[in-house]
């Protein structure tokens, strides 16, 4: 039965994505955010995988209970486990994914190595953090902040194991000395395969002591489902970026004033010069009325159509 899946991690890579864009992220910033993303991706794609076939061939069944991406706190200490199998005789299977594309190699000493981009480069043992899993889910048990099922008054203790599913086109590279690696590295589509030996193998009769229903089996797993408390990644500050970012700097665009002159003070009006009078005495030039004139031109035949003043008729010359 399946009781949880993975949570989503769209919003967290919108968010590095979005980091990408931002005005303040320098180059090295950018370089480190999209590392993250790949290192996110690649996560996914690893619990997917395992998820798929954990889900294909125990999701459907009621006498297994099924968790994925659990993340629990307790006492001061953390677990994040990517898939959590619990069956019918509460025996809980302990995965940690990893995406390891180019492959893992493990020394004698435990000590594991990756390939990137054809380099190898050092990690922690994916099997110890395990194991640190399981200590806090142990301790929760103990502790009574999961109600473990009980017979007889009698609390029934979970028995743990922990596996590392790595990729599937992975390679790994293991001691021929016989350790944790020998069976607890495997690869995803092989982990049906890697419970159903184990479970084989397991010649204890008074593992049958502890077997419980199946409704008895969802309670004891939602128990841990209801622990789960993701954890919120707070990107901006990680890589030292504001949340609220800058805006665009603003040019201020000052009005263009156009310096207008002030127009000339107007000078005093010209009295235009009094124009000359067309009625003219054409001896003297001095104006003459228009009376003065009507009378010359009423006597056209004395004045020949001139104007004279009243002094020069006297003395104008007679037309021939």
């Amino acid at each position: 039965m399946l009781i949880k899946n993975a949570d989503s991690r769209d919003r967290d890579l919108a968010t590095l994505r979005s980091l990408l864009d931002h005005p303040a992220a320098s180059a090295d910033i950018k370089a480190r955010v999209e590392q993250e993303i790949k290192k996110m991706q690649a996560g996914i794609k690893g619990e997917q995988d395992a998820a798929y076939e954990i889900n294909f061939y125990f999701g459907p069944s009621k006498n297994w209970a099924v968790i994925h991406d659990l993340r629990v706190e307790h006492a001061g200490r953390v677990a994040q486990i990517d898939h959590l199998l619990i069956n019918r005789f509460l025996e809980c299977w302990v995965f940690e994914s990893k995406h390891f594309s180019e492959g893992i190699a493990i020394n004698e000493q435990g000590e594991c190595t990756i390939f990137w981009n054809g380099k190898p480069r050092g990690i922690p043992s994916p099997y110890e953090q395990n194991v640190k899993h399981i200590a806090v889910l142990k301790a929760m048990g103990d502790s009574g902040a999961i109600p473990l099922p009980t017979r007889l008054g009698i609390s029934i203790k979970p028995t743990y194991i922990g596996m590392v599913a790595v990729s599937k086109g992975a390679r790994i590279s293991r001691p021929k000395e016989n350790g944790w690696w020998s069976t607890s590295v495997i690869k995803a589509d092989q982990i049906r395969a890697a419970i159903d030996k184990a479970i084989d193998a397991d010649n204890n009769i008074l593992g049958a002591v502890k077997l419980v229903a199946s409704d008895t089996l969802q309670v004891f797993a939602r128990g841990f489902a209801a622990r789960h408390r993701p954890i919120l990644v707070d990107w901006h500050a990680k890589f030292g970026l504001s949340k609220v970012q800058p805006a665009s700097p603003i040019i201020e665009v000052l009005p263009t004033v156009l310096k207008v002159e002030e127009p000339p003070a107007p000078k005093a009006e010209e009295q235009p010069s009094a124009k000359k009078s067309k009625l003219i005495c054409k001896a003297c030039e001095v104006s003459v009325t228009y009376n003065v004139a009507k009378f010359c031109w009423n006597n056209n035949r004395r004045f020949g159509g001139d104007i004279y003043c009243m002094n020069c008729q006297k003395t104008a010359p007679q037309p021939g």
